[in-house]
Order: structure tokens, then sequence, then C-alpha cells
């Protein structure tokens, strides 16, 4: 699912469809100079433009094929960054799916579609991952628009078994009309522990007909693997598949075990045998996730990373090791989450490799607030017990390092990739007068909407989210955040939070988990959207605030919670952070929290940045002020969950136009509001009825696009602003 800078999608990878007869050609014309290996004639993948080129090739071929393939791999992991590790151990198998079956008319759908690299090169793509110049010609997940080998787009976990189903029933139903023969789910790295996974399971079961589940078992989530269907499935591994309990044949499904799933011929043969089955089966593979990392060297100690060379002592690059490389079960590595040395087997910084260009850059907002956040809570677990932060997966992309779990023990939970199970797990943690606190993407958080109406709002479940990622960037159409303000802002009992600096995050975040009972503590669930990169950017260059400088005055010092961090790329402590905010300033009640912040009193416009966009109004503001002569009223609102009408009605005196800015949808979003609010109360003065003009994200699909880019097409530039705003007058 995830992945995401660690979060399970590239957002670097770019892709622009311009005509697929075109594209294909393009991606078949692999020049000779780029192979990795032994020259043009004699390179295999060279030669594979689609996967009959995979069945003509002679078995004893198939092993120097996936060589190439990892050697490709490992390549482009240094050079690109991506989703390395999975593809790694899926080489053998997805060489092995094609060899047996015939997409596209047999039907292969990957699930989380992380895994789906090797699908790519063998599917007429494979130019995308030997050529620098043509690294974003291909997404990071199967794309329909790129090629009809590839079903869906796909970036969350736990759908292929569904997916798959619909397919085989239109099958099935059609008969052989329908043009499709063989349906075939490809779940695993974590994504069998989604609830969805059991959903279609339960399905496919009761459905019967022709369907192969292969489940690829690398003993890995994102992090660790977490849930009560491991231990199961390890005694299966141990058992060579005879073990009971047997978790597949429990809902009734046929199953197949493979030990050696980075075998290629082990598993062309097994994938034959279940070829035009009558029935759903489960082959289950257990293979080696990041298979062909050098799994020796202590990567921690490394201080600069280069390529891994493949060990060629093996027909494939694969180390004779053990998938297993500590005697942990959950903690899952020691690489201390450098995302750019990973090793073979239960490693989580294989699960996304940032490219070594990468190495030493400072921390992202995701990674920078994460840590802050983690910082501030640690110190009160002695005191409060129920005090819990739960991840569905994706800690280390959001800050919750490996030594932050590792301290933490029972106050830090991985539920793996449930989001859904996560929101619900943790009203009933409120419900029982705990602290939870849940911590994962925005777009993940869309497969809990239903939770976050029933258990957490409904319930008044005192439940605080940290949603990361939220608002505009350049990640794929999969793991956008543009719509989060949209979803959270919007559901009844629920308080969105957007602050615009450290101080507030922390004295946000301290307020939303007062603990039950406190004096002026929220009656409900709490949203606090984590800063981006606007906000970080502007901390680290306070010439970006020019109006405050990024001095607020308005939140007196004392000695409680820590609010202020160094910038520095490093890690976050207790020990580093500096300085605080007054108690009552934390919790002086729902109606501060809520209030809006007048940081600049002007007169004729009034600018109203949302969050990320905050740094956009003063710096609109202070383009107004030099080009102009308008001194502008700045308003930080600090949340998204109400209109602060006090502030509102007056800016009717001295102000003609009110500006919005959001870095999100803005239908339905939050600038509309405003516009709405003068709307539905207009006065007979027509004077004293502001226009109001808002800025925001168009309602679309955006892929990879860079976050420059981005501004500029929905006119959130200063220039742009600025150009609306005087054109008006």
């Amino acid at each position: 699912m995830r992945s995401a800078s660690g979060n399970g999608f590239d957002s670097s990878d770019s892709f622009a469809v311009s005509g697929a007869a075109e594209r294909t050609a393009r991606l078949h014309d692999i020049p000779p100079s780029i192979t990795p290996s032994h020259g043009d004639d004699s390179h295999l993948l060279s030669r594979i433009a689609s996967p009959a080129d995979v069945k003509a090739l002679a078995p004893n071929e198939l092993a120097e094929l996936c060589r190439e393939i990892r050697t490709t791999l490992l390549a482009y992991g240094h050079q690109h960054g991506g989703h390395i590790g999975s593809n790694l151990g899926m080489v053998e198998a997805t060489v092995a799916l094609h060899r047996v079956f015939d997409s596209p008319r047999d039907r292969i759908v990957f699930d989380v579609s992380h895994q789906s690299y090797v699908h790519k090169m063998l599917t007429g793509r494979a130019a995308a991952y030997l050529d620098p110049d043509r690294f974003s010609e291909v997404t990071g997940f199967t794309n329909p628009d790129e090629s009809k080998h590839d079903q869906f787009v796909l970036g969350h976990t736990g759908t292929s078994i569904s997916l798959a189903c619909g397919l085989a029933k239109t099958r099935d139903m059609e008969g052989p009309n329908s043009g499709i023969g063989n349906v075939i789910a490809v779940i695993g790295d974590g994504s069998l522990s989604s609830g969805v996974a059991f959903e279609g399971l339960n399905n496919a079961a009761e459905q019967g007909g022709n369907l192969i589940i292969v489940f690829n078992d690398n003993e890995m989530s994102i992090a660790g693997d977490f849930g009560g269907m491991y231990g199961p499935l390890a005694r299966l591994r141990a058992s060579g598949g005879t073990a009971q309990p047997n978790l597949f044949n429990a809902f009734g499904l046929d199953y197949r075990y493979v030990e050696a799933g980075n075998d290629v011929s082990a598993l062309v043969a097994a994938f034959e045998e279940v070829r035009d089955i009558d029935h759903p089966v489960v082959v289950h593979i257990h293979t080696l996730k990041g298979a062909g990392y050098d799994g020796e060297e202590t990567h921690a100690d490394r201080q600069t990373a280069s390529a891994s060379p493949v060990s060629f002592d093996s027909p494939t690059g694969v180390h004779p090791t053990d998938n297993v490389n500590h005697s942990e079960p959950w903690h899952s590595d020691h690489c201390n989450l450098s995302d750019h040395e990973p090793h073979e087997g239960q490693c989580e910084a294989s699960h996304w490799q940032n490219p070594d260009a990468a190495i030493g850059k400072p921390d992202d907002p995701r990674k920078h607030y994460g840590k802050m956040a983690m910082a501030a809570l640690e110190p009160r677990f002695a005191a409060e017990p129920g005090l819990v932060v739960i991840s569905p997966a994706t800690p280390g992309s959001n800050g919750i390092t490996h030594e932050f779990r590792e301290r933490a023990g029972a106050h830090y939970v991985d539920t793996g990739i449930t989001e859904s199970h996560a929101v619900a797990y943790a009203a009933g943690i409120a419900r029982a007068g705990g602290t939870p606190v849940v911590a994962t993407t925005a777009s993940f958080f869309q497969r809990a909407y239903d939770q976050f109406f029933q258990e957490m709002s409904l319930n008044r479940s005192r439940v605080t989210v940290l949603d990361f990622l939220g608002g505009l960037s350049g990640s794929d159409n999969t793991h956008s955040g543009a719509y989060d303000v949209t979803m959270f802002s919007n559901i009844p009992g629920a308080t969105m939070l957007v602050p615009t600096s450290a101080r507030d995050y922390l004295a946000d975040l301290a307020w939303a988990t007062a603990p039950a009972g406190s004096a002026d503590a929220p009656a409900g669930p709490v949203v606090i959207r984590v800063p981006g990169e606007a906000i970080l950017t502007a901390e680290r260059d306070a010439t970006l605030l020019p109006v405050t400088g990024g001095q607020i005055a308005d939140r007196p010092q004392s000695t409680s919670l820590p609010v202020s961090v160094s910038s520095a790329s490093g890690g976050i402590s207790a020990a580093t952070v500096r300085g605080t905010v007054s108690v009552t300033a934390q919790r002086a009640g729902v109606r501060h929290m809520l209030d809006w912040r007048v940081n600049q009193t002007g007169s004729h416009v009034a600018i109203i940045g949302l969050g990320n966009a905050y740094p956009l109004a003063e710096q609109t503001a202070a383009a107004l002020s030099a080009d102009y002569g308008i001194t502008a009223t700045v308003i930080d609102p600090r949340q998204c969950t109400s209109l602060d009408s006090d502030v509102l009605e007056s800016l009717r005196d001295g102000h003609q136009q009110v500006i919005t800015l959001e870095d999100g949808q803005l239908e339905g979003g939050w600038g509309e509001k405003v516009t709405a609010y003068y709307a539905n109360h207009h006065v007979s003065d027509g004077s004293r009825n502001p226009r109001v003009l808002n800025f925001g994200a168009a309602k679309e699909f955006t892929d990879r696009v860079s976050l420059g880019e981005l501004n500029e097409r929905y006119g959130l530039t200063v220039e742009q602003v600025t150009e609306a705003i005087t054109r008006c007058f």
C-alpha cells in the first residue's frame, strides 16, 4: 500500500500518457549502451517486448533473465528509488506467472501493485527501468493507461482478491465470449492483513470457479508483521504447508504451498499445476524480500550507500541466507530507517528505497513533524498509562522511528495495514478512558471514512488523529492528500486543526490529548493536519514569512510541553526540544482553539491562508504592500471545522475583498464556506458585503505533478493571487 519517501508511493516517478502505440514502441527501443550486463544481443531483458518473449525462452534461460532483472532493479533503486525490496522478492514469481499464463487474456491483478515493477519489465516497459533518461515513463503502480496488461490503478492494499472475484464473476456469467481466461490475484507484502482481503477470501470461496490467489509471503508488512494470523502462517512455512489451522482451508479454499519462492522452475511447475483450475485455490509462495541485497554487511555502520553487487554464485543472484536476519520476531530490523541501506529479509528500510541522491538531505515534513510529535508524547507515557500511539503500518515514513517504538513498548501499537480497524480500535481505547493517537497518511485514512463517522464522531470518542501528507504534494494519484480537508472538516462532531508552525502543532497535540476529565479538554475527536512542505520550509527560512517573521506573540511561555525544536535533519528527541507553551494557552478550551488569529490588521483586502497555504498569505500581503501600497489584513484560521463569525463580521468595515487560500480541493472545501457565509448573511449596506475570492485545487486526480507546477495550475502563487486582487480594484 504504501508506501510514499517511505510512504508507499514514488512521487518522483512521472508518466505522461501520449498514445499507447507510440509509447509501446519507445519502451521496446532499448539502447544497448544502457543494458546492465552483457551487451545487446546476449542481454535477455532487452529482447523482452511482451510475455510472448518470456514464453519463447529456453527453460535454462529463465534463471538468467531473473538475474538480469535483479541487477536492473538494484541499479534502479540506487538511481531512482522506489519499492525495490518487494520487487526483488517477486522476480522469479513474476517471470513464472508470465511464463505460464497468457496475459492479458489471463487477468493478473497485483495487490497494492507496488510489486509490479518486474511485471512492467516483462510487458514492454523494460526501458523505463534500464535507461535513466526514461525512468519517468512509468508509474510506481499498475496503470491501464500504460498497458493492456495492467488491470487497475492500485496504490492501497487488500483489494486484489475482491477485484479478481469481480473479473471472474463476469467471465463465468458471460461464458466463452467474455474474453477472460484465468484470473489471478497476487497479494502479500503485508496486504493480506487488510480486512478487505478477508472479505475477498470469504467471497471467493462462496463464488467458486477459476480463481488463483498467489500469496507472496515474505514475512513482512511495511514494518514488521503484526496480528494473530502470522503465527499460523509461520507454522505453515515450517511444516511445508501441512500445519493446522490453515487460514485458507478455514475459508473453504484449496491450498498449495511453495517453499522455494525464489526458484523460478519450482514456481513454473506450481503455476502450471493450477492453470485452468475449476475452483478457487491459494498458492502460498515463500519469498525473500529484498532478495539480492547484500545481507552480510552491517548497513547501519556504512557512511554512504553504494550499489550492492548481485551475488553471481547462484543462478538468480539470491543470497543463500535466511529470511529472518535477527532473533526478535516483530522488530523487523536494526537498519535505523535510513531508507538508503536496505538488506535482505525482514528489513523495514527495503520497503521503500530512497535514491542515493537523497542521502544527507534534511527530513521531509512527515518525518520531521512526526518525530516532533513522538518526542512530545513520549515523556508522558510513565504518568499516563492509557496514552497509546497507533500506526496502521508505515510508521517510519511518519517519523515513528524504530528507536521510539522500542522505548514506547506497549504505548505503541502497529495494527498492520488496517486503517478501519485502527480507527475503531482507537475509539474503543477512548471509551475505556485511554488517550489514543492514530497516525498515518491522509489518503490511507480515506479507507476508514465510515469509522470516522460512526465509531469515532457519532460516539464522541476522544481520538486524536495525526493526518500526514494532507494537502497538495507531488505524490501519485493514489496517495494524494488534496481531499483531506473536504473529508475531515465535514464530519459532525470532529474538530480539524491546521497548525502553521511547530509551536501551534505541539500546542494542538497537547490540547487534543489532554487526559479525560482535564479542564477545557475537547469533548470529541480532534484531527490535526500535520504541517507540510510550505510550513517546514518557512520555519527553516523565516524570510518566507515576511509579515510576522514566524514570530507569533499571543502564546505566553511557561514550563509545560516542549514545542520548539531544531530544524536540523537529524532525529528529534525530548532532549533536543527547547521552549514551551503555557498550560493556559494549550488548554484554554474549545473557543480558544477555534479562534482565528489575525496576524496583521489592515484594510481593503483580507487574506486568510489555511494551513500550508498560510505562508502564501503573508507573501501576497508583502507584495501588495511593496507594489501597491496596500496593507492587507492577514489571518491564520488555525482550523477548518467552523467559521470565526466575529472575525468575518469585523472584516465588513474597511475591506472590499476577502481572499481564501487553501492547498486542497476547492469544491466542497473550506474557502467556499467563507463565501457562503457572506452570501447567507448579506446586509443591506452593499459597501459592507465584501467580495470573496477562493483559491484552491480543482476537483481532479493528479499523478506525480510537482508541487510547484500544481501551485501554478491552481493560481496559488504570489503573482497570480496579487493579479486577481488588483484586477478586482
